[in-house]
């Protein structure tokens, strides 16, 4: 996969001029319902495919991608014409990059077949599928241009031309995926050639080795303190994929947000906390015969409190529900203890 030249002035990302605005209706998704049954999905791609097979002006293409196996796998199929198979070398690019680079070489391919009116990409990546069509700054912009420029030559070329974008759960195990992802896995190149880092694959290795330097600093008491909440390290793992892992999860909510990291720091108003600057004075929960009201004693022993922590799950769903069902918890409103 190499770099190309990219212009900031690309006509295909100019207002009024993109595709969407054009060429809406000839562009169609079709997700697949997470609810239905595993074999109902299989069966609703495997009658899709009988359906097209009858038409040949119908491409089929089935794309996948492997960072590991560094390789990008475009499989066309149409009738009364043998499989078009195409492997491509992808090196120093994000799984991202790589998926649009399988998508983006299999429509190119597909237009070199005459009379072709519909191309049916079928991807586990439909996410992926959908960044052609993004047209916010994003790395991805030079694929893009390259696959618009495409589609808009198709679509001008007959009124009736159109392309869908399928889904296909890679745990459904269908069967022209599965070929498309052996064929992809039992690719193996060695380069001879020093390849170029791709910008998100070099910002990714960038925040993965800041990731984990900071985990390797954080096994350290001293610098994560000696009251940070620390259950089997399953309550706070630092990522920058989708949000994060914690911040997602309480981030909607100022007060949420608040009783958090008062919790998970033990910087709150609990007879805990107030102990270091009181050492005299009583702070016994008077909820039980607990000496003091430590942040242990609220998560998983207080009755005042509804038992939503359980100590054998330590997860932090059940410690983001133990807060949304207690606000008092670790609040300046907790007027006790």
């Amino acid at each position: 996969m190499s770099a190309s030249s990219f212009s900031p002035l690309n006509s295909e990302f100019s207002p009024g001029l993109r595709i969407i605005n054009t060429f809406s209706e000839h562009i169609s998704f079709n997700i697949q319902d997470k609810r239905k049954d595993i074999k109902l999905q299989a069966q609703e791609l495997d009658d899709m495919i009988l359906e097209s097979s009858s038409f040949p002006s119908v491409a089929i293409v089935a794309s996948d991608a492997s960072i590991k196996n560094n390789v990008a796998t475009s499989i066309i199929h149409m009738v009364d014409k043998p499989l078009t198979k195409m492997v491509h070398h992808t090196v120093n690019v994000t799984s991202t990059e790589a998926e649009l680079f399988a998508i983006r070489c299999g429509i190119n391919q597909t237009l070199c077949f005459n009379n072709i009116s519909k191309i049916i990409v079928i991807t586990d990546s439909i996410h992926v599928a959908h960044k052609i069509f993004d047209f916010s700054a994003h790395p991805y912009q030079i694929s893009l241009a390259a696959i618009l420029l495409d589609l808009h030559v198709f679509f001008n070329s007959h009124v009736n031309n159109s392309i869908e974008f399928w889904e296909y759960p890679s745990h459904l195990n269908w069967r022209l995926h599965e070929k498309v992802d052996k064929e992809t896995k039992a690719f193996n190149l060695t380069s001879f050639l020093l390849c170029k880092n791709s910008w998100d694959f070099s910002k990714k290795n960038k925040s993965d080795n800041i990731l984990n330097t900071w985990k390797m600093m954080f096994q350290v008491s001293n610098f994560k303190g000696n009251h940070f909440l620390d259950n089997n390290n399953n309550i706070i793992k630092l990522t920058y994929i989708k949000g994060g892992s914690w911040l997602k999860m309480i981030g909607h909510s100022n007060s949420l947000c608040m009783h958090a990291t008062r919790a998970i720091t033990n910087h709150a108003p609990i007879s805990e906390y107030r102990l270091r600057f009181f050492p005299r004075e009583e702070f016994k929960c008077p909820y039980g015969q607990y000496p003091i009201k430590s942040r242990r004693h609220i998560l998983h022993e207080c009755d005042r409190f509804n038992g939503y922590w359980n100590l054998r799950r330590d997860l932090l769903s059940h410690f983001v529900m133990f807060l949304e069902f207690n606000p008092n918890a670790f609040s300046f409103c907790d007027s006790i203890g």
